[in-house]
């Protein structure tokens, strides 16, 4: 026995010289008294971990704290209460730190610091506040704008395209444009074709002018009348020619050649209808081709398209007419200038997005379809508003909170409607005012505390109410079950006695 007591006063004497050793310089016994006021530092977690200065535990790293006696406050004279701060009696949420009045008009009440935590409010230590790493920020008034970044799809400008095709059947006896990305203008030849329809559409044209010239030289002897009814008709005959002729794309001035030379040509050239590139060729030489057939897409690549995808909650910034910035792999450093004219009106089911389509000159024709670009959407909606950092908002899906810091380690959950976002911070509709403090880091464990107190000071009135109530609030908890008080056992049993 006498040998088991020894051990343990061993141990003991070993572990306080450890205690009394780990964290710095060794400390003597009467350090170790007078460690209050020698300036001791120990760690919360681990109180054999002492230390004559500060730094952080070697075991849990958390920071020491000091066992120093705080000075006490000035006393104040007795019977004098200090106000902590004013409060509106009508709304607990607007809180001031001098008199005057509220909102509504009505003047401010005095909260004092010796006055109980108000309901759904919450008190913590400020050295767990600090240990907790709570951080704050104020509500602040600025204008918000957002630039809107994404990736885009170069295309072509569909209002300058244009497909070439004949009205006529024929044959392809000559090609002037013959691979395709090639570059024209507009009235540039295309292709020569043979047509029996076009030279026989020539032939009566002709004929109809041989009519009309011999009708001018001839002097038989006629009726005025019967004169200019045949120079009525012949010259109608000229015209439907005339007419047949353009309505297969035969220009004025070949009809005016062909007036001129009365030749009949065997072959029609077809010319292009604008200037561009060709980006889609579809006739070969002697070909056969029908009325209507593809035969050439030329699309002008001055001017190109910019499709881009936008997300439902950046859809507030995009306007048609803003301006947009695109740049490219291959070029880097170089950005090409445009702007928005067309947000498509229905959502992509799949992607959930919405397509932006924005508009780039391309005189060098740098941007070349298909090509992927980094767009960038500088949007001019801007909003003078309240903003809070987003990281402050606790987010539940029915509620949105944010945890006002009132001073004192007194904190209060207040309910907020938010607005749009941008870079990193949300706008504050209603519930906050400019200046307040409002906790942006360690919220979610104050919010706990508060949920939890709430939680205890219902419990505690309830057990209250049962300790005054008795018969009364056993009533009230038979009817909140489904019960009348007659039929509850305990009264059907007291009825029986």
């Amino acid at each position: 026995m006498s040998r088991t007591i020894a051990a343990v006063a061993a141990a003991l004497a070993i572990g306080l010289g450890a205690g009394l050793w780990i964290g710095g310089e060794p400390r003597t016994e009467q350090d170790h008294v007078n460690g209050k006021e020698a300036g001791v530092y120990r760690c919360p977690m681990h109180p054999t971990i002492v230390a004559g200065q500060p730094g952080s535990c070697p075991v849990c790293g958390m920071d020491l704290v000091s066992d120093a006696v705080p000075e006490p406050p000035a006393s104040k004279p007795s019977g004098e209460r200090v106000i902590a701060y004013w409060r509106a009696p009508m709304d607990p949420n607007y809180i001031s730190e001098s008199p005057g009045k509220s909102p509504m008009g009505m003047d401010l009440t005095p909260v004092y610091e010796d006055a109980p935590v108000a309901a759904g409010m919450v008190q913590i230590d400020p050295v767990t506040v600090q240990n907790i790493g709570v951080r704050t920020a104020a509500v602040e008034r600025r204008r918000l704008s957002r630039n809107v970044r994404t990736v885009g799809r170069v295309d072509y400008d569909e209002t300058r395209m244009s497909d070439v095709n004949t009205k006529v059947a024929g044959w392809v006896e000559r090609l002037h444009v013959d691979y395709t990305g090639q570059r024209v203008v507009k009235g540039q030849e295309l292709l020569e074709i043979f047509s029996p329809e076009l030279v026989a559409a020539q032939e009566e044209y002709l004929t109809a002018l041989d009519y009309q010239k011999r009708l001018k030289g001839s002097t038989a002897d006629v009726g005025a009348q019967s004169f200019e009814l045949l120079a009525d008709a012949v010259a109608g005959a000229k015209n439907l020619a005339a007419q047949r002729l353009r309505y297969w794309d035969i220009t004025a001035a070949q009809i005016d050649e062909l007036a001129r030379t009365r030749a009949v040509k065997r072959r029609m050239t077809i010319y292009s209808p604008q200037e561009g590139i060709v980006v889609h060729k579809a006739v070969f030489d002697g070909a056969h081709i029908k009325p209507g057939e593809h035969l050439y897409r030329i699309g002008d690549l001055s001017t190109v398209w910019v499709y881009a995808d936008i997300y439902e909650f950046e859809l507030p910034w995009i306007r048609a007419g803003q301006q947009a910035a695109v740049d490219l792999a291959y070029l880097p450093g170089e950005t090409f200038a445009g702007n928005v004219n067309y947000v498509y009106p229905f959502l992509d089911a799949k992607t959930r997005t919405v397509k932006v389509r924005m508009s780039f000159p391309n005189p060098d024709l740098d941007l070349k379809p298909e090509m992927y670009a980094n767009v960038e959407i500088t949007s001019p909606v801007a909003h003078d508003a309240l903003v809070v950092p987003d990281q402050a908002v606790i987010r539940s899906g029915e509620r949105n909170v944010v945890l006002v810091a009132l001073g004192d380690g007194r904190f209060q959950p207040r309910d907020v409607r938010l607005g749009v976002e941008t870079d990193g911070v949300v706008q504050a509709l209603d519930g906050l005012r400019e200046g307040e403090r409002i906790v942006v880091s360690g919220q979610f464990l104050i919010d706990s505390e508060s949920n939890l107190k709430a939680a205890l000071q219902d419990m505690t009135t309830a057990a209250e109410a049962m300790g005054r109530g008795g018969h009364t609030d056993h009533q009230s908890a038979s009817a909140r079950r489904g019960q009348t008080p007659a039929e509850h056992p305990d009264k059907s049993a007291h009825a029986e006695h």
